[in-house]
């Protein structure tokens, strides 16, 4: 817009007109400013190659400003980005001091950067710089480290060697899905490594990448990583062991450990009828202290499979109420279950009912049915024999007093009562909801009560994921090659960070 200036005006600013220039800015400019605050255009055009007749934006800024535009549109659309930044042009100009050229955010330049952005080379060494610059500006603590996992499911063609895999997912099964292995840095919430996987693969052998390259680019000892069962395996304590690093995750009821724990869940049923569990409190919304858990705690000695290394573990027994009443509505769910197949076994006599005439068949159906339902020995069934007889005539016509008389007897057996056995139900509860919990760090290092806090926390990575696919909206992705996916997926947890 030109607007015509006063004579005062004109001899102030030595211009006869004064041209305004109206831009839609949104919160890219606070955007922008996060990211040059955490140095990303410096660390991204450091270790990221330009070449030598690039010219325009470099690759640190085209970065950013795309950035910026998927944190505040949600939209990670190559398509969208030149139509959208065009509106902006002076704004980014001013912000960047950079010269924008018209096919600085084009479709192709994009899809180059993702492709630098997809090596490992250059992705592990970004990393590693950001999380130094990262833990020198805010000066964070790098004590404790979370690791976990999540899937981003898609509708991309599946191939063999693909990065788009069917596999486990709670998402969506039917679809096939990536894996992005995170681990990030408590209680911030800030991811320090990321590793994208095809999604068939199991969690187990993506932990120690990912806590190998956590602990070279910190540079310091005695971390604690907190993760979940799949964490636990025997390899990644071990390594963690060697380099004097330490692990907190549950033990799964697997192996060994699904053995030891009947008699660790016996220990601490023991423990808790005479009030020998050590009780955990926590501080509530409202500052009450409340009670948070129970437990008890023993020792025991691991040692490596291949090695002759040896180390201390201390593993502590909590029940968790909450998971105890989630197994609780399971069994109630399977004991339903069991009650209404075991009445439906022996239905009332009708047309088209079949009834069971033998009672091997019987009781042969009824254990066929509390084995399913791994129910045995928590319902009492009770079974009876019905016969009912009727008198005919024999042969054919009209009968009579003199006609002699044939009885038709029909058996069926039927279940009148099913019971649940009280006494073994109650036992059952008071072993619902033990959990085993292993850790090598030693008293000064972890509580029991620490730990079970700790632990409790676990939700602070889940946090990044939810940000990941609510957010910046990951899924669906709109790239088709593998390494255009991984290129999107490691610029979309930087878009995280901001």
């Amino acid at each position: 817009m030109r607007v015509q200036l006063a004579q005062q005006a004109k001899e102030l600013l030595g211009t006869s007109d004064l041209v305004i220039i109206t831009e839609r800015g949104d919160d890219v400019a606070l955007r922008i400013g996060q990211m040059v605050k955490m140095g990303l255009p410096e660390v991204l055009d450091r270790h990221i190659p330009r070449h030598w007749t690039q010219r325009g934006l470099s690759w640190g800024w085209t970065a950013v400003m795309w950035l910026a535009y998927i944190v505040t549109e949600g939209d990670h659309r190559k398509v969208s980005v030149e139509t959208y930044l065009k509106g902006m042009h002076h704004t980014l100009s001013h912000l960047s001091a950079q010269v924008i050229e018209p096919l600085a955010f084009s479709d192709d330049r994009l899809s180059h950067l993702l492709k630098h952005l997809s090596k490992p080379a250059y992705w592990h060494a970004i990393e590693r710089d950001l999380n130094e610059r990262s833990s020198e500006i805010y000066d964070l603590s790098q004590d404790v480290i979370r690791c976990d996992a999540t899937t981003v499911s898609g509708d991309h063609e599946v191939t063999e060697e693909g990065l788009v895999q069917f596999g486990h997912s709670k998402d969506d099964p039917a679809r096939p899905q990536l894996k992005v292995m995170l681990g990030s840095l408590d209680p911030l919430g800030m991811p320090l490594a990321t590793d994208v996987v095809s999604g068939e693969r199991a969690d187990d052998g993506l932990y120690l990448p990912l806590i190998e390259r956590i602990r070279t680019g910190l540079q310091t000892s005695g971390l604690l990583f907190v993760g979940d069962c799949k964490m636990s395996a025997l390899d990644t304590r071990a390594y963690l062991a060697k380099y004097r690093d330490y692990s907190l995750s549950p033990l799964p009821l697997t192996g060994a450990t699904a053995q030891a724990m009947e008699a660790w869940i016996t220990t601490g049923v023991r423990k808790g009828e005479v009030g020998e569990l050590v009780r955990i409190w926590r501080t509530n919304e409202r500052g009450h202290e409340v009670l948070a858990a129970e437990g008890y705690e023993l020792e025991r000695t691991c040692g490596a499979p291949d090695s002759a290394m040896e180390w201390r573990e201390r593993v502590w027994v909590v029940p968790s109420p909450l998971h105890a009443n989630q197994q609780a509505a399971g069994w109630e769910k399977r004991l339903h279950h069991a009650e209404t197949a075991l009445t439906a076994l022996t239905p009332p006599r009708g047309r088209g009912t079949r009834q069971i005439t033998d009672e091997a068949t019987l009781v042969e159906a009824i254990n066929r049915v509390l084995t399913d339902q791994r129910v045995d020995g928590l319902l009492r069934v009770a079974w009876e024999k019905q016969v009912e007889q009727t008198t005919q005539d024999v042969g054919r016509g009209r009968g009579s007093a003199s006609r002699p008389k044939r009885v038709i007897q029909k058996t069926r057996y039927y279940i009148p009562h099913i019971a649940r056995q009280e006494d073994p139900i109650a036992d059952l509860c008071q072993r619902l909801g033990w959990k085993a919990f292993v850790t090598k760090a030693g008293q000064k290092r972890l509580s029991l009560q620490e730990a079970v806090l700790c632990y409790r926390n676990a939700y602070r990575v889940e946090r990044i994921f939810n940000r990941l696919k609510s957010r910046v909206h990951i899924a669906p992705l709109f790239v088709k090659r593998d390494e255009q996916i991984v290129g999107l997926t490691y610029l979309l947890t930087l878009g995280v960070r901001v």
